[in-house]
């Protein structure tokens, strides 16, 4: 199929976690409507997701979501030119579900359909925002994942750095579980941070200093397995703390939250510093990935890009968790380079950028 510059309407779904999404997006960059159902409350009493809990849960939400979405937008499925959804990489009992039922709209309907990378509806999402150009740098930092990637183009990616063990995501939701603050960690850490001593308690910088010789990417890499171990040594030197007070909390998030950013901000100098990247000359500072809702983090970013002469770029609140408005624009972005799905696609619950 030859690229396609016709204006586009693409329905995009999203299920390879515990949200289930639908969106209808225009090749202009609007989005018509947009539907979330969160499992959230469903897991909060396991502290984290479940996954046979998460399947069902897209079962039931799914023809609902898909609905909703449509009728939001005053379409029918007759309006849309194409059809995206998640194939991967994800939970994949949730990611079956989306990538099945988005299979059977589109042979139902016959339009078009585009397996979608999860993480390239994330790396793609400021493209639909802010209108990024290629090639800008990327820092998407999820519960699945923490990378930096230099982004070429659509489906062109170069990891520059990757999380060793853990990602940031998952560090925020453990260390909230140890506190008792429920799931997911993020938000809350970041609001009780605000309150904090960001000096009351060491908490290590992992990597940071370190760099591997004759390496690719040296000094780029993430490590937050330890910040975990340290949380949980804090926490039991400090038990003797009536119901571990407000104040020690509140110190206690400020402290590992400074430890955090600071990871960050240390592995993203160096990738300014890499030679591909100053071969590639990007044009903008994005981040991306539910982490990307963190106050600190976006702030800390936003020094970076003005301090390098990048654009910065980070979607609304709304767009950082996972959601169909970025499968959407992913889709539409695949679709006008002709990259629809011609044979059975398997979905794949590993699935990295570097294999698109």
């Amino acid at each position: 199929m030859a690229a396609r510059k016709a204006p586009v309407l693409c329905l995009g779904i999203e299920s390879s976690c515990d949200e289930t999404s639908a969106a209808l997006v225009d090749s202009d960059r609007n989005i018509l409507s947009h539907v979330i159902y969160s499992q959230v409350p469903d897991h909060q009493k396991f502290g984290g997701v479940v996954p046979e809990l998460a399947a069902r849960g897209h079962i039931l939400a799914f023809e609902e979501v898909v609905r909703r979405a449509l009728e939001d937008a005053g379409k029918t499925i007759d309006d849309v030119d194409v059809i995206a959804a998640t194939a991967g990489p994800g939970l994949i009992g949730g990611v079956l579900i989306g990538w099945l039922g988005a299979v059977g709209m589109a042979q139902a309907s016959g339009k078009p359909l585009v397996a979608v990378n999860h993480l390239e509806g994330h790396a793609l999402v400021p493209r639909l925002t802010n209108n990024t150009g290629f090639p800008f740098l990327l820092l998407l930092a999820s519960g699945g994942h923490t990378q930096i990637l230099l982004v070429r183009g659509v489906g062109d990616y170069e990891i520059i750095g990757q999380t060793l063990d853990d990602s940031a995501g998952e560090c925020y939701d453990k260390v909230a579980k140890m506190l008792g603050l429920g799931y997911p960690g993020g938000p809350v850490i970041d609001a009780r941070a605000a309150g904090g001593d960001p000096t009351k308690f060491k908490f290590p910088r992992p990597l940071c200093g370190s760099v591997t010789p004759a390496k690719a990417g040296a000094g780029c890499d993430f490590s937050f397995s330890g910040l975990k171990t340290s949380a949980r040594t804090i926490i039991g030197a400090n038990n003797h703390l009536p119901l571990r007070s407000d104040e020690f909390i509140n110190d206690f998030c400020a402290s590992f939250q400074a430890a955090v950013v600071d990871c960050m901000e240390n592995r993203m100098r160096n990738a300014m510093k890499d030679g591909r990247i100053a071969k590639a000359k990007p044009t903008a500072l994005v981040v991306a990935g539910g982490v990307a809702k963190n106050s600190a983090i976006r702030a800390m970013l936003e020094r970076l890009a003005t301090e390098y002469d990048l654009q910065y770029a980070a979607p609304p609140l709304s767009l950082c968790t996972d959601n169909g408005a970025m499968i959407a624009w992913a889709g539409i972005e695949n679709f006008r380079l002709g990259r629809i799905v011609k044979e059975p696609v398997a979905p794949r619950p590993r699935w990295p950028l570097t294999e698109l």
